[in-house]
């Protein structure tokens, strides 16, 4: 690469251009929620079916095909893999439009949860490239804004379109852009070397004039990568952590506007509203908790922050998750939501930038896209399609309010995660340090 596209200047366009990228993403996958409602009336599906819609059939692709794609990331152009997938999960979004019955909405959705897979394992690791450890929690963090942003769009367009357009133009109206999005980043976007933003000490070629085209050297295998990280106690902890704060996020971002509509008896349009004004205020948090761990971890000199805060905001959210959901003040109740965004998005930028710390350069598109296997799986798969069981198991008994009392259930969850955080900041220092020294081989061998 050029000096002018190693300096600040491109490496700040590179994040913003990924932010938008991730802003497209979380718009096509998080438009459903706010039209689940007209879908199940014209479609006539039960919750457990939109639950499935919403969380399983969308994330068992999703997860699974990460890996393979984030393990060809490791090994090839990684823009060019984000630039297909944001064309394929675009395109598919658009074709839920088109959906005449539940099995053609699920293939549809099948088909965003394909596309998305090659979406952040590359977009993390290409992050990493562009910036020191330093930094790189708060670098990840600015890229995670693409969810409250394109959450916020998505519920603001998607509550408008679904009273106005139909929810069938709807996707049609968020579907198609993100394809001149993709053609941006394929023709703009430049791949940096591996490891350009590493300490000197732990880059293969630190001591060449020239660095290595992106493409050398050779990424260890898959089962390599699991085996390296399963065997960091640290990390397995980080993972569930994430996970279970992931099933109750999902839960509550597939399920908050049919509650809404159901039990504050809002139209389409004034939920929209409603959640797209707390997506917006949760970016607070989630540019917030890759800021204070990186301050905090650098004044303290103690990396466990990166464990230790997401665990305290996913612990003091709880209470306010209970208010929203079991109290009758609609202000209140968005009040009270707007506290529980800022909190609940915390998590991410730490636990991404912990994970690309824990394994070494050729490792972590793959290391991503493991953390985001369990994360999506436990939290995305699970989450929505809990809360859809768990409601119509209860309407028989409560009617309408069934949902409430299921979105409790979900957010007892929460009280699990925060203790994996807390107990895996326990062996972090030593796991973290294990890397350290296992990069500095690979480095002194390459040299």
């Amino acid at each position: 690469m050029s000096e002018s596209e190693t300096g600040s200047g491109y490496r700040n366009y590179a994040l913003g251009l990924l932010f938008v990228g991730y802003v497209v993403n979380f718009v096509d996958r998080s438009i459903l929620s706010i039209l689940l409602e007209p879908i199940k009336l014209e479609l006539a599906l039960s919750d457990t079916q939109l639950g499935l819609l919403g969380g399983l059939a969308f994330a068992l692709f999703y997860t699974f095909l990460g890996i393979p794609i984030a393990a060809l990331a490791d090994r090839r152009n990684r823009v060019k893999i984000l630039a297909i997938s944001m064309i394929i999960w675009s395109a598919m979004t658009a074709l839920c439009g088109l959906a005449t019955n539940f099995i053609t909405l699920l293939l549809a959705r099948i088909g965003v949860g394909v596309g998305e897979a090659g979406a952040s394992p590359p977009s993390h690791s290409l992050i990493s490239d562009y910036f020191p450890i330093e930094t790189r929690a708060t670098a990840l963090s600015i890229y995670a804004l693409g969810i409250p942003f394109g959450t916020m769009i998505g519920n603001a367009v998607g509550g408008w379109g679904a009273d106005t357009l139909g929810w069938r133009t709807t996707f049609f109206l968020v579907g198609l852009p993100g394809i001149l999005v993709a053609c941006v980043i394929w023709f703009t976007l430049r791949e940096p070397p591996r490891g350009m933003s590493d300490p000197k000490r732990i880059q293969s070629a630190a001591q060449t004039e020239k660095p290595p085209e992106p493409d050398q050297g050779e990424a260890p295998q898959v089962q390599e990568v699991l085996k390296f990280l399963w065997a960091k106690t640290s990390f397995r902890h980080l993972a569930f952590a994430a996970g279970l704060h992931a099933f109750v996020s999902y839960g509550a971002l597939t399920w908050n506007a049919p509650f809404f509509i159901r039990i504050h008896e809002m139209s389409a349009t004034e939920v929209g509203l409603v959640l797209a004004l707390v997506s917006g205020i949760g970016a607070i948090g989630t540019f917030g908790g890759g800021y204070l761990s990186d301050l905090l971890s650098r004044r303290t000199g103690d990396k466990r922050w990166y464990f230790w805060l997401p665990g305290l905001a996913t612990l003091i959210m709880v209470p306010f998750q209970l208010t929203t959901y079991l109290y009758g003040g609609l202000w209140a109740v968005i009040a009270s939501l707007g506290v529980i965004q800022i909190l609940g998005s915390m998590y991410l930028g730490p636990s991404f930038a912990m994970t690309q710390a824990l394994v070494s350069l050729r490792m972590r598109a793959v290391a991503s896209a493991i953390l985001l296997f369990v994360l999506n799986l436990i939290g995305m798969g699970l989450g929505p399609y809990f809360v859809g069981i768990a409601s119509d198991l209860l309407e028989p008994t409560y009617g309408l309010m069934s949902l409430r009392y299921a979105l409790c259930l979900a957010v007892m969850v929460n009280l699990w995660a925060a203790a994996h955080y807390f107990v895996g900041a326990r062996t972090m220092r030593g796991d973290l340090y294990d890397t350290e020294l296992m990069n500095e081989r690979l480095a002194t061998r390459a040299s």
